[in-house]
């Protein structure tokens, strides 16, 4: 499963990419918006930043204007991924679209059977949005296995990206379930290195090496400097 940071924060994306397991980000107006940037030199910095997918946004439910902007955006970079919410108008966009060979990522998808139309419209990947579900006393995680095991049962080449993720379990279930990418805040990214018992076994580590130094002679270069 890859790994997705969702934010329009340039210091987050970079600080994720540089721990070597960032494969892409998501965007949306709202994570646009916060960044206080302007958009087109903010999307194309966002693109080079990572080497896999960057989703970006459309900001329209009519079919016609879907189709213009999501032409625009894949022109800002190779890796940039055009996204639609999941409507009638937008699916009508999405079929356009792919057919044109461009990759479209289905977004505010809550149900497997939005799940069954994104795939059936050409979409690239398809959104389901796992917290928002939460929030409204729905099973999240069966909704993910049902559009994960229908992909699979039905060979649907679309991926599966787990969203609106909040917290490190969401993460370990979307890739117990097969989910094929997990997004999520920087907050939540971060969480899922640290544990405890690791940062009180590092500290020990760190005292006993700093306890023994003085009597074990002579060590590498680098062991020195530290």
């Amino acid at each position: 499963m890859k790994l997705s940071l969702d934010t329009a924060d340039l210091e987050e994306i970079r600080e994720a990419a540089r721990w070597g397991v960032l494969r892409g980000v998501t965007t949306n107006p709202s994570t646009i918006a916060k960044a206080q940037s302007d958009f087109l030199p903010l999307v194309k910095e966002i693109c080079s930043l990572v080497e896999g997918d960057v989703s970006v946004e459309t900001t329209t439910n009519d079919s016609d204007l879907l189709v213009a902007q999501g032409r625009e955006i894949a022109q800002i970079a190779d890796n940039a991924v055009v996204k639609i919410a999941m409507t009638a108008n937008g699916l009508a966009a999405v079929r356009r679209l792919s057919d044109e060979g461009i990759k479209v990522n289905v977004t505010l998808t809550f149900t497997p059977a939005q799940g069954i139309l994104a795939a059936e419209a050409g979409a690239y990947i398809v959104s389901p949005f796992l917290g928002r579900l939460d929030d409204i006393a729905t099973d999240s995680m069966k909704v993910l296995a049902d559009i994960c095991d229908i992909y699979a049962i039905q060979g649907y080449d679309t991926q599966v990206l787990a969203a609106s993720l909040r917290h490190p379990m969401h993460v370990v279930e979307a890739a117990r379930l097969g989910a094929d990418i997990a997004t999520m805040p920087f907050t939540v990214f971060e969480s899922l290195v640290k544990h405890p018992l690791t940062d009180a076994g590092f500290k020990r580590f760190s005292d006993d090496w700093e306890n023994a130094r003085p009597h074990l002679g002579e060590l590498l270069p680098s062991m020195q400097e530290a």
